[in-house]
């Protein structure tokens, strides 16, 4: 089957704004709930991810490969699996989906006085990821985050293109796989950071939590999220190049 350009682009928007809509969910409408303890409130949020992914994948990843992420895209244009005239337009749908998921997700948040005040008073900055204050549950030092960015990226790269070659024998449990992946990337890493590998979903919410004077922490810091990702896509994409088989 053969879709167009523009098919393409609109599952990137949808696939990534149901990873959002996910992820920033699971992260904002568990603050502070009574029962609820940190340890729980991570494993919801890891499980939200890892499991939308699950879903989202089989439904939009024959379609447009099923990127959701713009690390993800630079790894597949890296690894020579697209066209790098798709790269820009995959990254900016992207964007595009998990801001729309994430103002959707505040105005959720925003219908119930009590769960707002909760969202504006913990400074999460709409459960954006830090590396200092309040986007760092340890302040962990810069230098620090960064280097666990590329790590997890680097993992979670090696699991999308490693399960997903035309070679393989597993591509039919390739999302089973990508999406546990991710959960236990985010098991590993929101205590230190909030958990990105994946720049839309750092930029959606700190984007648009900067209209908020105490949150605007969140767009200083999101840098980070956009370079360390892609950084440790570019070597997933060099590794996986160097893994294939010889003929």
């Amino acid at each position: 089957m053969h879709w167009t350009a523009a098919q393409k682009y609109l599952a990137e928007f949808l696939g990534t704004f149901g990873l959002l809509v996910a992820v920033t969910g699971a992260a904002l409408f568990s603050l502070n709930i009574p029962g609820v303890d940190l340890t729980t409130r991570y494993l919801m949020i890891a499980l939200s991810i890892g499991g939308g992914l699950i879903g989202l994948l089989y439904a939009l990843g024959e379609i447009s490969g099923g990127h959701f992420n713009p690390a993800v895209t630079v790894g597949a244009w890296a690894s020579g699996r697209m066209p790098a005239r798709d790269v820009i337009p995959y990254v900016l749908a992207q964007v595009a989906g998990a801001v729309v998921a994430v103002a959707v997700m505040a105005a959720v948040a925003h219908g119930s006085g009590s769960l707002w005040t909760t969202v504006i008073g913990s400074r999460v900055a709409l459960a954006s990821e830090g590396y200092s204050g309040n986007g760092s549950p340890y302040s962990v030092a810069v230098g620090s985050v960064f280097l666990l960015e590329v790590v997890l990226t680097f993992l979670f790269l090696q699991a999308i293109l490693l399960a997903t070659r035309s070679d393989g024998s597993t591509k039919n449990l390739a999302p089973v796989g990508i999406g546990l992946t991710l959960v236990m990337i985010h098991l590993a890493s929101l205590p230190i950071d909030g958990t990105s590998v994946n720049p839309a979903r750092s930029f959606a919410p700190a984007i648009l939590s900067a209209f908020f004077p105490a949150d605007r922490w969140a767009i200083t810091q999101d840098w980070l999220f956009w370079v360390a990702p892609i950084v440790g896509a570019l070597i997933a994409a060099l590794v996986e190049r160097a893994l294939r088989p010889k003929t």
